[in-house]
């Protein structure tokens, strides 16, 4: 399928601004689940997390857990978004051969 080169960089734009957003929101709801951690509060259930991660999210997750200090010292929540960030860097390979 030919695109052009004005769709293409449409769509380049659309995934960054998707991107931008995600992460953001990702960030943000680690910061905030270490505030109701600290306050004894409802949490995010760490399923949440994940999905925002699952959903592109995986960056901003991972500066909000340094940022924050929070889920830092729970190696199971690091090891699921380990093989999550695995299976996007495999999927953006993939990608990247089936353009070239």
């Amino acid at each position: 399928m030919d695109i052009s080169f004005f769709q293409f960089s449409l769509l380049v734009q659309g995934v960054v601004v998707y991107l931008l957003l995600i992460n953001t929101i990702a960030f943000i709801m680690f910061g905030v689940d270490k505030i109701q951690a600290q306050r004894g509060n409802s949490r995010t259930p760490e399923k949440v997390l994940w999905f925002l991660s699952l959903l592109g999210g995986t960056l901003g997750a991972l500066f909000g857990m340094k940022l924050f200090r929070h889920k830092t010292k729970k190696i199971s929540f690091q090891i699921v978004l380990l093989l999550i960030f695995m299976l996007q860097m495999g999927l953006i390979i993939l990608l990247f051969r089936q353009m070239m």
